[in-house]
């Protein structure tokens, strides 16, 4: 499968006074694709994974490397590709292009809890098979 790919207008909420993203909210930004990759791409929203089913996905490792500005009332496509899938935990890339120009790309490292313990615990067999259709195939 191809990678989760969703779009993301640069508001004024996102700049600082140059106009420009104010770095940090580049990282909101890639929660927002990991929270709407569960939803749409695993169907399987936060509001159920978080509330009815007590567990969570935190962030255990980020790493963001900053290629070139967003500017205020650019549209961003950030795309999301599992890189390494283990039996509790997911490493996947979140990139930003606009206009083919990468703007940022990630590497977050998500550990799938249980959310009453606080410990990790291993992927359920049908979200694993789901985070799994995301897998990044290398270039050929």
């Amino acid at each position: 499968m191809a990678a989760f790919e969703t779009r993301q207008k640069v508001m004024f909420q996102h700049c600082d006074p140059a106009g420009i993203v104010f770095y940090p909210r580049y990282v909101e930004m890639i929660n927002a694709v990991v929270e709407e990759w569960f939803e749409c791409g695993l169907d399987l929203p936060f509001s159920e994974l978080v509330v009815e089913r007590g567990e969570g996905v935190p962030t255990a490792h980020l790493e963001v490397s900053f290629k070139a500005p967003s500017r205020l009332g650019e549209e961003l496509l950030l795309s999301l590709a599992v890189t390494k899938l283990g039996s509790s935990s997911v490493i996947c890339t979140v990139d930003a292009l606009c206009r083919d120009e990468l703007r940022f790309t990630s590497s977050v490292t998500l550990v799938h809890i249980d959310g009453k313990r606080m410990k990790s615990e291993p992927w359920p067999a049908d979200l694993r098979a789901r985070i799994q259709s995301y897998i990044s195939q290398p270039a050929a």
